[in-house]
C-alpha cells in the first residue's frame, strides 16, 4: 500500500465544497444534511463506523464524472460510487469515503442497433426503462436482477446480478460487448465495441463485471440483445426432495430447453403456494407449440416421479417476480441475504439444509438465501457445508453488527495476491469503494 493510500484509509478527509462545486458545476451537489432521508439511510448502511460522507454528486455526463474523480484523486478523497443504491450495501462497509457519486443522471440511450441486436446505454439507465424501450422493437435484455424497479444497468454489471435467466442466456460477462469507465485517476477508458463480433478488451470487461465499483466507475455499456418470444409457461413441481433432485437432473440431461430452472427450499415454496415442500420452477419461452409441448412433457415426468405439478400459463412473469420478492423484500436492517455457489448436483441437499427461504439457479448452482433473524451460527454452519462441497457462501446484506462478526465474502481461493496487484494497478490510492471487496480490497 502506498503512503497516499495509507493516509486516505485513516480518516475521511474534509472537503472544500466551493472548489468541488466549481468542478461539478452541473452535478446537483447535495451536502449530507440536505439529502433525502431515505438516501441518507441507505448510504449510512453502506459505510463503515466512523466514516462520514460529506456530499453526494449526480454528474449528468461522463466528462463531468471524470473531472470529479480527477479532483478526488488529486486531493486523496475516498469515493463511494453507486447508481440508485439498490445494492449499495452488498459486501463490506466502505471505509472513509468523503464523496458519494451517483450515475443515475447519466441515463441516455446512446444507440439501439435493432438489426444487430445490440444496444448502447449510459450506466444510469434504469433496467425497467430500458426493457420498455427494447420491447417496442420486439427485443429484450436477458438480465433478471433482484431489484428490477430500482436497478440501473451499471449497478447490475458492477454486482454481476444476472438472475434466473442465466440458465439459458449465460452470465453478464457473456452479454457485455463493450464498456466505458472512469479510472481512479479521472481518465476515461474503453474496452470492446458496439458489434457482436468485436472481442477486443474482453478480459477488461470480465474484471469490471462483479467488481462492485472497486476498479472503476462504469459509465457506458454495449449489450447483446435477444428477440422477444411468443409464449411463456412456467411449470411448478413440488414434492419429495429426492424426487425433485431426480427430476432436476433428468431435465438437465434431457432435450427440454427451459430459459430458467430454479430449485426452491420448502420455506420459499410455502410462501409462494402454501405447500411446504421442495420445489422446482421451470420456465419455457418459445413459439406457443413448443412451449405447450415441453410443458406437457415435464408434467409427464412429474407424474412418473410422483410429484405435484402446476402449469402457470397466464402472466407467469408474476410468479418469478413474487419469487424474487420473497427473497429480497423488506428492510435492509432486519434480514441477512447470502449468495451461495454450489455444484448443481448438491443444490437440492443444500436447500434442505437451509431451513429458510432460498433459491438456487439450475445449471449455474448460484443462488440466494434469506435469514429473517440474526442467526450467525446457522449461517456459519451452512458456509462450512458449502465449503466442504467445493462451493462458497458470501454475505451480501446484513446488519452491520453481523458483518462485524463474520468474514463477509468467505473467499477461500488462492488469488488474493493477484487481486491485490490488480487493485493496486487500477486504484493505487484506494479511492474507489475502499475495503468493500474481498480481503478489504
Amino acid at each position: 500500500m502506498s503512503i497516499a493510500s495509507q493516509e486516505l484509509s485513516q480518516t475521511s478527509k474534509p472537503l472544500n465544497l466551493e472548489e468541488i462545486a466549481t468542478v461539478a458545476a452541473n452535478s446537483n451537489l447535495c451536502t449530507w444534511d440536505d439529502l433525502d432521508q431515505s438516501v441518507r439511510a441507505n448510504l449510512e448502511a453502506a459505510i463503515a463506523p466512523g466514516s462520514a460522507i460529506q456530499c453526494v454528486l449526480y454528474p449528468p455526463t461522463q466528462e463531468e464524472l471524470a473531472a470529479i474523480t480527477a479532483y478526488a484523486a488529486q486531493h486523496q478523497l475516498g469515493i463511494l460510487p453507486f447508481g440508485k443504491g439498490s445494492k449499495i450495501t452488498w459486501g463490506n462497509p466502505v471505509k472513509n469515503p468523503s464523496i458519494a457519486i451517483s450515475t443515475q443522471n447519466m441515463n441516455r440511450l446512446v444507440e439501439h442497433a435493432v438489426g444487430d441486436l445490440t444496444v448502447t446505454v449510459e450506466a444510469g439507465m434504469g433496467y425497467g426503462e430500458l426493457q420498455q424501450i427494447l420491447a417496442k422493437q420486439g427485443q429484450f435484455l436477458a438480465f433478471d436482477p433482484c431489484y428490477q424497479d430500482d436497478a440501473t444497468i451499471g449497478g447490475i454489471i458492477a454486482t454481476g446480478d444476472s438472475g434466473s435467466l442465466r440458465h439459458r442466456y449465460r452470465g453478464i460477462r457473456d452479454l457485455l460487448l463493450g464498456i466505458s469507465f472512469v479510472r481512479s485517476d479521472g481518465k476515461i477508458a474503453k474496452a470492446g465495441g458496439r458489434v457482436v463480433k468485436n472481442v477486443a478488451g474482453y478480459d477488461l470487461m470480465k474484471l469490471l463485471t462483479g467488481s462492485v465499483g472497486t476498479l472503476g466507475i462504469i459509465t457506458q455499456v454495449t449489450l447483446r440483445l435477444y428477440p422477444c418470444l411468443e409464449a411463456s409457461n412456467t411449470v411448478l413441481l413440488t414434492g419429495d426432495s429426492d424426487a425433485i433432485a431426480t427430476g432436476f437432473k433428468t431435465i438437465l440431461a434431457s432435450a427440454l430447453t427451459p430459459v430458467a430452472m430454479d430449485l426452491m427450499s420448502p420455506q420459499l415454496v410455502d410462501r409462494l403456494s402454501g405447500v411446504e415442500s421442495m420445489g422446482l420452477a421451470v420456465r419455457f419461452q418459445s413459439i406457443r407449440e413448443s412451449v405447450e409441448l415441453q410443458s406437457d412433457r415435464l408434467v409427464e415426468l412429474a407424474n412418473q416421479l410422483h410429484l405435484n405439478s402446476t402449469i402457470i400459463r397466464e402472466n407467469d412473469g408474476d410468479f418469478w417476480q413474487q419469487l424474487k420478492q420473497h427473497i429480497w423484500q423488506g428492510s435492509h436492517s432486519d434480514r441477512i441475504i447470502c449468495k451461495v455457489g454450489i455444484t448443481p448436483t448438491e443444490a437440492a441437499t443444500t436447500l434442505a439444509k437451509c431451513q429458510t427461504p432460498a433459491v438456487i439457479h439450475g445449471s449455474s448452482g448460484l443462488g440466494f438465501i434469506r435469514f429473517d433473524q440474526t442467526q450467525p451460527d446457522r449461517l456459519q454452519n451452512l458456509r462450512q457445508w458449502c465449503n466442504n462441497q467445493g462451493g462458497f457462501l458470501s454475505v451480501l446484506e446484513a446488519p452491520l453488527a453481523i458483518k462485524q462478526q463474520i468474514e463477509v465474502w468467505g473467499y477461500r481461493g488462492n488469488a488474493l495476491d493477484l487481486m491485490a496487484k490488480i487493485k493496486q494497478q487500477f486504484d493505487p490510492q484506494n479511492i474507489l469503494n475502499y475495503q468493500r471487496f474481498i480481503a478489504g480490497l
